[in-house]
This record gives C-alpha cells, sequence and structure tokens, in this order.
C-alpha cells in the first residue's frame, strides 16, 4: 500500500473536492425544498414558488462573489421563502471560506473549520449534517491543506492535458510514444528541436 511505500507521506484532502462535497449537499437540500414546495402547492403561486425553487441551482451554486444581479436576488427571494435552504447555502458558503481564509491565514482557518463544524453538526440540516461527519473522518487530510497549502489541482491539470495530448496525437503506437510528447509539451526543460534555432533570452 501507498502508506507502506512512504510511510512518512502526508496525505492531502484537495480544497476543490471537500467544497464539492458542500455542492452536493446544498443540491440534495434544494431538491428536498422543492419537493416540500410541490406537496405544499396549491394554486398557480404555489407552483411558481416550486418551479423558481427548481431553477435556483445555479445561483446556489455560484461563489457568492460571483453572482450576477439577477442570482443576488434570487437569493434574497429563497431567504424569505425557504430559511432552510437559505441556511444551508450559507453553510456552503462557509466551507468554502475556509479555504480561503488559508490563503493568508491557516490558523485562523483551522479555527474556522472547528466552528463550522459546530455550526453543520447543529443545523438540522440531513445533509449537511451527514458533511460533517465526512470532513471529521478526513479531518486531519484537511487540516494538512488548510496548513501546508498544498492541493493535487497541479496534477489534475497535467493530467487533463495528457488526455489531450493523446486524442490529438489520434493514438500513439506505445506508451514510450505518449510519454515523450507528454515531457516535450509539459516538462520545464524543453529541448532544441532539429532545425530550430535555440532560444535566447
Amino acid at each position: 500500500t501507498l502508506a507502506e511505500r512512504a510511510p512518512r507521506a502526508v496525505r492531502v484532502m484537495d480544497p476543490f473536492h471537500v467544497v464539492a462535497w458542500a455542492t452536493d449537499a446544498l443540491d440534495i437540500e434544494r431538491r428536498a425544498s422543492w419537493n416540500r414546495a410541490r406537496r405544499q402547492a396549491e394554486g398557480r403561486d404555489g407552483r411558481e414558488t416550486a418551479r423558481a425553487l427548481k431553477d435556483s441551482r445555479f445561483a446556489l451554486w455560484k461563489n457568492e462573489a460571483d453572482l450576477t444581479d439577477r442570482q443576488a436576488a434570487k437569493l434574497t427571494w429563497i431567504a424569505a421563502t425557504d430559511p432552510r435552504l437559505h441556511r444551508a447555502w450559507r453553510l456552503k458558503e462557509a466551507l468554502r471560506a475556509v479555504f480561503t481564509l488559508a490563503k493568508t491565514r491557516p490558523t485562523a482557518a483551522l479555527k474556522a473549520l472547528d466552528r463550522w463544524i459546530g455550526w453543520a453538526r447543529r443545523c438540522r440540516i440531513d445533509a449537511f449534517v451527514d458533511l460533517q461527519r465526512r470532513v471529521r473522518r478526513h479531518y486531519e487530510a484537511i487540516r494538512a491543506a488548510l496548513t501546508t497549502g498544498m492541493s493535487n489541482g497541479l496534477i489534475e491539470s497535467t493530467n487533463t492535458k495528457t488526455r489531450l495530448i493523446i486524442r490529438r496525437g489520434f493514438g500513439f503506437h506505445s506508451a514510450d510514444a505518449v510519454i515523450a510528447l507528454a515531457m516535450l509539451t509539459l516538462a520545464g526543460n524543453r529541448p532544441t528541436l532539429p532545425g530550430r534555432q535555440p532560444a535566447t533570452e
């Protein structure tokens, strides 16, 4: 196993995936909110409310700083119409803010994470109660992400670019050819190709 081969390695949870967990939990609550509104719908106004909750996905998913005026108005409407769903959105945003804070103040981010866990534990929203249990299970790896600032973003970017190289090449005769082209494209030290002038600084 990896632990046996690299016993001193520190496992770091990627921030993107932790925030994605929160987004998934929020979407579970959005669907539950929509279903509650459908069951309670009476007349045209009730159906319109249910439809508006169903169509609120993009406003809820988006980072608060990136909201358009229309999406911000949608969230204001949700706060008045369904406070429970709005609280779920605030929980998602608060967890995202923990990782933003870690970029400049890791110690404060650790305290903010602990406060978030306590809030989520008491929130009475099943999806987020389950999420805080998941966060606690992976606490040490998330803590390492907050204190080291490391993520697997660079690796995932490299994997994406490698897949693009393979697709663009329409197939290769051997793995060595794929590796050679990936190294040529992505590695920092690039040799001068035949017939080309060496780059001058």
